[in-house]
């Protein structure tokens, strides 16, 4: 499995981003898109939205499940990758290259480093 070290994890599989001046990148982590399966639907919120750490800011959807995605951050919502809305299986394909949420806020504390991560999901 593969765990970028320039991002940090959530204890629920969401990868995050530091684009600098306050805007992050959320998306899911490899184990995360190989444990759900193949993804066909994600619903993501809605540019404007407030997002709260710890909880459901959208959906992915498989063959075998629906799991909420969970923020991992303070914030609002800058930007949704609608590409990733039209072609979800793109997260299984490249999990890392398709991020699902840009906001503007603050980290939430706990995050893991990769090398945490990856001791996490062993």
């Amino acid at each position: 499995m593969n765990f970028p070290t320039d991002l940090k994890y959530s204890k629920t599989h969401e990868w995050v981003k530091d684009l600098g001046s306050g805007l992050f990148e959320i998306g899911i982590s490899d184990f995360a898109q190989k444990e759900l399966g193949d993804i066909v639907y994600v619903n993501l919120p809605q540019v404007g939205d407030e997002l709260k750490a710890g909880t459901s800011c959208g959906e992915a959807e498989s063959v075998k499940t629906v799991s909420d995605i969970i923020s991992p951050l303070n914030g609002t919502v800058k930007e949704t990758n609608e590409a990733v809305v039209t072609a979800p299986d793109s997260v299984n394909k490249t999990p890392y290259a398709s991020w699902l949420i840009r906001a503007e806020g603050s980290v939430e504390e706990g995050l893991l480093s990769a090398e945490e991560y990856e001791k996490l999901i062993k």
